[in-house]
């Protein structure tokens, strides 16, 4: 089962340094066909004008990961953690029993973000903030993890949700494999371009869920860039 959920559908608001879009209910939109998927709450497609972003506040017991499409955050918590992620990278702040950070977006030009918020296994746990540079160089032979919970994925960011970020840049015409397994959902977003995905059509910035999907072969219909959540 795939169900699309164009851009122009999502929810959101223009509030002048921030345009966001909603792909479930959120701050003020709420949709009650849209509250999550599986475990994953949250989908926001953020733009950040030059010069602002997201003051001090506080998060808890949420897995919260910033894929940037275009630009560079900077990030700042009560931990003592400082970081600028750029485009193509990710970071991972895990709240746990609480944390209270700033992002903003320092740069010149405007900031493009997926803000993904995932519910973790177990509550309580101590935060963590932490972030990785995954040149898109390196993506060329389908999907990359980038952030996962799942046993044998040691090497990307680490969550605490049983679930898996994975990204694919693929040229017109190429094509990629993700082995879901028909008992997980998925979530997918083209940043860029139009792909196929199981025979679905989707332009850039439109959600496609997934579910009792065993394999998403995802097809180039234009050069593009794909982000997708894996999720119990």
């Amino acid at each position: 089962m795939l169900q699309l959920r164009p851009f122009n559908s999502l929810g959101g608001a223009h509030h002048g340094w921030l345009n966001a879009h909603h792909h479930f209910s959120f701050a003020e939109y709420y949709d009650p066909q849209r509250m999550h998927w599986g475990n994953l709450r949250v989908w926001n497609d953020d733009v950040i004008a030059p010069g602002t972003g997201f003051p001090t506040h506080p998060h808890r017991d949420m897995e919260i990961i910033t894929y940037v499409r275009e630009g560079a955050i900077s990030h700042e918590d009560n931990l003592g953690n400082k970081g600028r992620t750029e485009a193509g990278d990710v970071q991972v702040m895990s709240a746990g029993t609480g944390i209270a950070h700033s992002e903003y977006n320092l740069e010149s030009t405007p900031t493009k973000i997926f803000q993904i918020w995932i519910i973790p296994e177990q509550a309580g746990a101590a935060p963590s903030w932490g972030s990785r540079p995954f040149p898109k160089g390196e993506r060329g032979e389908g999907f990359v993890t980038l952030a996962s919970g799942k046993d044998g994925d040691e090497q990307s960011l680490r969550i605490r949700a049983n679930a898996r970020l994975v990204a694919a840049n693929l040229k017109a015409g190429e094509s990629a494999e993700y082995h879901l397994g028909s008992d997980r959902r998925a979530y997918l977003v083209p940043a860029t371009g139009v792909i196929e995905v199981n025979g679905l059509r989707a332009e850039a910035r439109d959600g496609v869920a997934v579910a009792e999907e065993e394999v998403l072969r995802v097809t180039a219909i234009q050069d593009s860039e794909i982000i997708l959540v894996d999720v119990a």
